[in-house]
C-alpha cells in the first residue's frame, strides 16, 4: 500500500511511495508528531537522479524488518534536496562536522524537540558490507543511545549546534587587490591539481582560472593553460555524451573516462557558458564547438518542456528491456565491442577506433564509454558512425528527431513503445536556479557563436519564469507541470537576476536588427525590458533575504525560515556557484547600468562581510573572488550597437555594455573605469586599449 509520499509532486519523494517505511514529508505536522511521541527524527535527503539514493531505496528502505523498526521507534522524513537546498545545506554541514565527509543520500538523526542532529551518514547497506554496519544495527544502536545516554546526547547536540551557529557568524574584514590576486591564484590551483579520484566539472573554479589568465602574472599556475585543459577534459572525455550530446555529472576515475551517468541541468548550463567564454578567449577548437552544438541540441530534444522551461535532470540508470526488474547503470549510453563491430561498417568501425579509445575489453564493466583521442575535427566517416549509434539509441535519425518526450517514471519507461533503447527517467520539474544557469549559458553561447536559436531558447525559459513563478507577489522556486511551489531561495533570486542581466546585455545588440555582427531580430519589447525585470526582482531579494547585520543574503526569506536551526548565507561553491558570489556581482552590474551607487555600497558591505572567510579559506569560495574581481575592476562601456556587437564576443569578465546614441563628436565610445571615465575613444583600437587597461587595474 502506498505511503503518504504517493501524493507528492516531487519525483524523488514519489520514488519512495511504495516503501514499507511510513515516510512523512518535511512539514509542521510531522515535526510536532515526533515531539509529541518523543521519537527521534530520521531525516533522509536525496534527489531523483542520485544513484546511491536509488540503491538505498531498493535495499534498506524496502526491507520489511527495517521498516517495522523504523516505524515503531523513529519518525521518518523524506526531503528532496532540490526542493529544499536550505535544509540540505544545514544538515550536510552538520554531517561533515560529525564524520568528515558528506554526500547523498544524506541520512541524519535529529532530536525531536529542537531538530538538532546527533548522528548521521550517507549510504547504509541492509547487511554489513563495504566496511559499513547494517542499517538495522544502526537504528537499534541509535535508539539505545537516545533512550539511555541522555547526558552524552545533550553534549553531542550542544557541540554540533554551537558549531553551526559559529559557522554563520563571520566577522567583517577589509578588501584589497592583494586579497583578490591571492584568491584568484588559489582557486586556479584547485583546477590545476592532479586528481586521484572522481573528476567533477568544478566550473566556478574553472571560471576563476579564466579570470586569473588575464593578469599575465608568472606563477606556477598558468591560468590560460589550466582553463584550456579543463575545457578539453570536458569536451573530449567520457563525461560528454559524444552520441547524444550533453554532459554527465562527473567521472568516477581520474582520467575523465567513465562517468556517473546522470545528466544535471545545472552542470550543462554552467559548462555551456564556460566553453563559450573559452571560445571568446580565442580558444577556437573544433571539439569545443561540437560539444556546445551537441549540448544545445540535447537540451532542445530532451530537456525542454512544451511551455519553454528546462527539465531538471536525467537518471544514471535505465532498463535493458521492458521485463527488467531493476534499471542498469549507464545502459542507455554504453556499447559492447561486438555491438559496435556489428552495427558499423568495417570502415566506420576502424575510423571510430582511430578517433575514440575503443578496446575489446572495454572501459566500463566490459562495455565501452566513448572518449575521444584528439581535439580536431571528426572525419565524415566518424560522424557517420556516431549517427548510426544515435539511431540505434533513439530509434530515429538525429535530423528528424526534434523532440524526444521524457520517461517521467520507471513505469512509463518500461511500458512505452520506444523505437530505440529505453531511456533513463527524466525529472521534469522546473527549478528556477538551474534554468537560470542554462539561460545564461545559452545567452553567452548565442552571442559568441551568432546563434539566434540559442537566444530564443533562453528567452522562452525566462519568459516562463516571469509569467509563472509568482504567488501572492512572491517569487517561487519550483514548477511541477504548471503548478508553482516552494518559496524561492537565495540561489533562485541571484541566478535569475544574473540571467536577466545577461539577456539585457544581449539586447544591447539585438536592439538593431540590421546589425551585421549579430543578425538577431529585435524583440517586441524595449531594450530595457530585461533590466527592469531584474531591478524588480532585486528589490524583492533585498526586502526579504538581505542580512542587515552582516551583509550578504540569507538562503531563505525572513518569513520562511522559522523551522531552520540557523539562517545560513551561501558563500561556499558546490555543484553550483554560491548565491552570494553571484548576488554581489549582480549588484556591481546593476550599479553600472543604473548609476545608482547604493548597489555598489551594498556589494562592498557584502564583500566585507565575507572577507574573513575569503582570507581564511580562499579555496572554498571562488564565486566570491569572481565578485571581488567585479568590484575591483568594474568597467562600463558606452558605445554604438556596431562596436558593442564586436566587443561583447570578447572575454571581458568585468565589463558592462550600455548602448549610447549620443556619443561625443568624433568618438566611438566611452570607457569608464570604476567611477572615472577615460577620454572619449577616437577609434576602436584606442577603445580596446582602454578596456584592456581597465580590466586589470593594479
Amino acid at each position: 500500500m502506498p505511503n503518504r509520499l504517493a501524493q507528492s509532486q516531487s519525483l524523488y519523494l514519489r520514488k519512495h511511495a511504495e516503501n514499507p517505511i511510513d515516510w512523512w514529508p518535511w512539514c509542521e505536522e510531522a515535526l510536532e508528531k515526533a515531539k509529541a511521541e518523543d521519537k527521534p527524527i530520521f531525516l533522509s535527503i536525496g534527489y531523483s537522479s542520485c544513484h546511491w539514493c536509488t540503491v538505498m531505496e531498493g535495499e534498506a528502505f524496502s526491507d520489511r524488518a527495517i521498516a517495522e523498526y523504523m516505524n515503531a521507534y523513529f519518525l521518518p522524513i523524506k526531503v528532496d534536496r532540490e526542493e529544499r537546498p536550505d535544509l540540505d545545506s544545514i544538515y550536510m554541514q552538520a554531517l561533515q562536522m560529525m564524520t568528515g565527509q558528506g554526500g547523498w543520500p544524506l541520512n541524519i538523526f535529529l532530536s525531536p524537540e529542537d531538530r538538532v542532529p546527533f548522528y548521521g551518514g550517507t549510504y547504509f547497506p541492509v547487511e554489513p558490507r563495504y566496511g559499513r554496519p547494517g542499517f538495522l544495527q544502526i537504528l537499534q544502536a541509535i535508539r539505545r543511545f537516545y533512550d539511555l545516554e541522555k547526558t552524552k546526547l545533550k553534549s553531542v547536540k550542544e557541540e554540533i549546534f554551537t558549531y553551526l551557529q559559529k559557522a554563520v557568524q563571520l566577522p567583517a574584514a577589509e578588501l584589497s587587490e592583494e586579497l583578490l590576486q591571492r584568491g584568484l591564484k588559489a582557486n586556479t590551483g584547485v583546477v590545476a591539481s592532479e586528481s586521484y579520484g572522481p573528476c567533477f566539472p568544478m566550473i566556478p573554479y574553472a571560471e576563476v582560472a579564466l579570470r586569473w589568465a588575464r593578469y599575465k602574472i608568472k606563477t606556477k599556475y598558468d591560468g590560460e593553460k589550466i582553463a584550456i585543459k579543463r575545457g578539453l577534459d570536458l569536451v573530449l572525455g567520457g563525461i560528454y555524451d559524444h552520441v547524444g550530446g550533453g554532459f554527465h555529472r562527473y567521472t568516477v576515475d581520474a582520467n575523465w573516462t567513465v562517468p556517473h551517468f546522470e545528466k544535471m541541468l545545472y552542470d550543462n548550463g554552467q559548462i555551456l557558458e564556460y566553453l563559450a567564454n573559452l571560445w571568446s578567449m580565442n580558444v577556437r577548437l573544433p571539439a569545443i564547438e561540437r560539444a556546445i552544438t551537441g549540448t544545445v541540441q540535447w537540451l532542445k530534444r530532451e530537456m525542454t518542456a512544451p511551455a519553454g522551461y528546462f527539465y531538471a535532470a536525467q537518471d544514471a540508470d535505465s532498463f535493458t528491456d521492458a521485463n527488467a526488474t531493476e534499471p542498469e547503470e549507464g545502459y542507455f549510453y554504453v556499447w559492447s565491442y561486438s555491438e559496435l563491430e556489428k552495427l558499423l561498417s568495417p570502415e566506420e568501425f576502424t575510423e571510430l577506433k582511430n578517433q575514440f579509445f575503443i578496446t575489446p575489453e572495454g572501459n566500463f564493466e566490459g562495455r565501452i564509454v566513448l572518449k575521444r583521442r584528439h581535439q580536431g575535427e571528426l572525419s565524415e566517416i566518424a560522424l557517420s558512425a556516431l549517427e548510426k549509434l544515435f539511431q540505434i539509441r533513439y530509434g530515429a535519425p538525429s535530423a528528424s528527431l526534434k523532440t524526444f518526450p521524457p520517461a517521467r517514471d520507471n513505469q512509463e519507461a518500461k511500458s512505452k513503445n520506444w523505437l530505440g533503447r529505453i531511456p533513463p527517467v527524466t525529472d521534469t520539474k522546473m527549478i528556477v536556479a538551474w534554468n537560470s544557469l542554462t539561460i545564461s549559458g545559452l545567452t553567452r553561447a548565442g552571442i559568441v557563436f551568432n546563434q539566434p536559436e540559442y537566444l530564443d531558447l533562453a528567452v522562452k525559459a525566462a519568459d516562463f519564469i516571469l509569467e509563472n513563478q509568482w504567488i501572492d507577489g512572491r517569487f517561487h522556486r519550483i514548477n511541477y507541470d504548471g503548478k508553482t511551489a516552494i518559496p524561492a531561495q537565495s540561489e533562485d533570486y541571484a541566478l535569475f537576476i544574473k540571467a536577466l542581466l545577461d539577456l539585457h546585455q544581449a539586447s544591447q545588440i539585438t536592439a538593431n536588427p540590421q546589425s551585421p555582427n549579430f543578425p538577431i531580430p529585435a524583440p517586441d519589447f524595449p531594450d530595457s525590458y530585461w533590466l527592469e525585470k531584474a531591478l524588480k526582482l532585486q528589490q524583492e531579494f533585498d526586502e526579504f533575504l538581505w542580512c542587515a547585520e552582516m551583509g550578504g543574503y540569507y538562503n531563505t526569506a525572513s518569513d520562511k525560515s522559522q523551522e531552520l536551526l540557523v539562517r545560513e548565507r551561501s558563500y561556499i561553491d558546490n555543484a553550483i556557484p554560491s548565491a552570494n558570489g553571484i548576488a554581489i556581482a549582480n549588484l556591481v552590474r546593476l550599479a553600472l547600468l543604473t548609476e545608482n551607487l547604493q548597489y555598489l555600497e551594498k556589494a562592498e558591505r557584502a564583500l566585507k562581510g565575507f572577507a574573513s572567510i575569503m582570507k581564511r579559506s580562499a579555496q572554498a569560495c571562488p564565486s566570491l573572488f569572481a565578485a571581488l574581481d567585479w568590484y575591483e575592476n568594474y568597467t562600463l562601456i558606452r558605445s554604438s550597437v556596431e562596436e558593442i556587437a564586436s566587443l561583447i564576443k570578447q572575454y571581458l569578465p568585468t565589463c558592462v555594455f550600455k548602448l549610447e546614441n549620443n556619443l561625443p563628436v568624433g568618438s566611438v565610445g566611452l570607457v569608464c573605469q570604476g567611477l572615472t571615465c577615460q577620454e572619449p575613444a577616437r577609434n576602436s583600437q584606442q577603445m580596446w586599449e582602454q578596456i584592456q587597461q581597465s580590466q586589470v587595474r593594479r
